[in-house]
């Protein structure tokens, strides 16, 4: 965990354990969300559920299914494991910083050239995304996806420093930038839209991803890299990864396809369904960016490692302690936001513009979206593993079929629940994705010691569901004197119920000797965060987490 206490030493600090790497990246994963959270207030706040902003999400999808489909797509499946490879091989590791430069620059040139591509046929693009818009919003979207695009190529250059900070474990500078990604983004709502008019959202973007990107090049301060105008596309290490990253790159476009039907069907319905979808989304990704995400980042280099050295029972430790630590947080994040979904999407949304129809609304999409918070999070531990092992055909598949039941599942539910019925439709494709995954990795591994798993769950249910019928109770008697007509009255309102349940969740794994728990205390310890050896914690009766 934690080496140094000076603030220099703390950015360039490696995270020697899993459980100390998620609490790590989650608490700036919660910083994060929340200001991202922020971020949506002030939007809806500005323009509520209506045009503008069905055409600033409308127009984010494109630059956005870019990103995921070429940067995330390489470095997801291939970076963190190659440039490990590399890192350990010498002391200079002069490969390591040659493989980086050369995938910078080739990552780089191919964002540029994409990205001008779609400039050219933004208004055909345009006319895809949102075939309910009509003219005048049509060419909106497309004059702000123009903007956006530069955004993508910062984050690219953003992205492969943040896929060097992962591989070393220094995760503090890394998980610090998407704070600033959204204080751009606030920055351009609060003062570039008073500037330059409605197109300043879009410059907001853009100046987020610069921001974004500034703090990883801090990042790598001290580590000796430097760059290097490299440009071998027959090198032997980037041709490893063009292999690997295509089933990658197209099982995210898989899963973007998804989001970006689902957001054309938002475009036929009512107006500001595409906002209020959006507006659902974000909110429900706050735990399982928190979480799930943290969780995936943190575990991915120590399942790389395991992997090349061939220790395949400590791999299956290692992943069914971190589901079991996930679980520990996303059993009761579902019952809380089923019942309090009102009270957060008013704290995050119901400002200004946004009234209380479009408040119930979000809220019903949302209570869809919270039940499958579990299957969500596991999906991206799965997919690690996976690529750990060097296989993204799998994840691939699995994003295939389980994107055709989605889309499938999309058409029906619109039809009798409107926006709702698209998020019923992505927790399908959800669910059947991490059932998937999970029966193939079982397969390829032998075992996930799902026993150990199971033993967790008989101590997490019992106490999660006695946490939400303490909520239940307490919401029930708060909202009998504060009323939701307020900010400060919804906060209070959520926070007595939240701490309420909190509370008894806590209590409750404390006498049953919850063994999440226990890990989570000990990783936020002094003695542990002084540890300077990687340690995973372990059941003392059988040896697995």
């Amino acid at each position: 965990m934690l080496k140094k206490s000076s603030l220099f030493q703390m950015f360039k600090a490696e995270s020697t354990t899993v459980i100390g790497a998620a609490v790590l990246v989650g608490l700036f994963s919660f910083l994060s969300r929340l200001v991202g959270l922020i971020r949506d207030r002030v939007l809806a706040g500005m323009f509520g559920a209506g045009n503008m902003l069905d055409i600033y999400y409308a127009a984010f999808k494109v630059p956005d299914f870019l990103f995921n489909l070429i940067v995330i797509g390489a470095l997801s499946a291939s970076f963190i494991p190659m440039f490990t490879r590399h890192y350990q091989q010498s002391a200079h590791h002069e490969r390591a910083w040659k493989f980086t430069n050369n995938m910078l620059n080739l990552i780089g040139v191919g964002m540029v050239v994409l990205a001008v591509i779609l400039f050219i046929f933004a208004n055909h693009i345009a006319v895809f995304v949102a075939p309910g818009f009509d003219h005048l919003k049509q060419a909106q979207v497309a004059s702000f996806t123009r903007v956006m695009l530069l955004s993508q190529i910062f984050l690219a250059i953003s992205m492969v420093y943040g896929g060097v900070l992962q591989s070393m474990k220094r995760f503090f500078l890394y998980s610090l930038a998407p704070i600033f990604y959204n204080v751009g983004i606030i920055f351009g709502a609060l003062f570039f839209v008073r500037w330059f008019g409605t197109i300043g959202l879009a410059y907001g973007v853009v100046f987020g991803a610069m921001l974004h990107m500034g703090i990883q090049c801090i990042g790598l301060r001290g580590t000796g890299y430097r760059y290097q105008p490299m440009f071998q596309v027959r090198d032997r290490d980037t041709q490893t990864v063009l292999r690997t990253m295509l089933p990658r790159m197209i099982g995210i476009g898989t899963n973007q396809i998804l989001f970006l039907i689902l957001t054309i069907i938002a475009s036929t319905l009512a107006v500001g369904s595409v906002t209020v979808f959006q507006f659902a989304y974000n909110v429900e990704f706050f735990p399982i960016g928190i979480f799930g995400v943290s969780y995936a980042i943190a575990v991915f280099p120590t399942f790389a490692e395991h992997v090349a050295a061939n220790k395949m029972e400590k791999f299956q430790t290692v992943f069914a302690s971190s589901i079991r630590q996930l679980l520990f947080f996303m059993i009761p994040a579902t019952i809380a936001f089923l019942l309090l979904r009102a009270q957060i999407v008013r704290l995050v949304v119901g400002a200004g513009a946004f009234d209380w129809n479009a408040t119930i609304l979000a809220a019903d999409t949302l209570a869809f979206f919270a039940l499958t918070f579990i299957p969500q999070s596991c999906v991206y531990i799965l997919s690690r593993a996976f690529f750990a092992l060097q296989d993204t055909v799998t994840p691939l598949t699995a994003a295939i079929v389980s994107a055709m039941l989605g889309i499938t599942s999309a058409f029906l539910f619109t039809k009798t629940y409107g926006v709702i019925g698209l998020a019923m439709a992505f927790g399908v494709a959800e669910t059947v994705n991490a059932g998937l995954l999970w029966i193939l990795l079982r397969q390829k591994t032998g075992s996930l010691h799902e026993m150990n798993i199971l033993e967790g769950l008989f101590k997490l249910i019992p106490a999660a569901l006695l946490s939400g019928i303490a909520m239940y109770a307490v919401r029930a008697f708060v909202s009998s004197f504060i009323a939701l007509d307020t900010f400060l009255n919804v906060l209070t309102q959520t926070l007595i119920t939240g701490i309420a349940g909190a509370a008894v969740y806590l209590s409750i794994l404390t006498l049953l000797r919850s063994e999440e728990l226990h890990t989570l205390f000990a990783s936020l310890t002094r003695r542990q965060l002084q540890q300077a050896a990687p340690i995973e914690v372990t059941n003392s009766t059988d040896g697995t987490a």
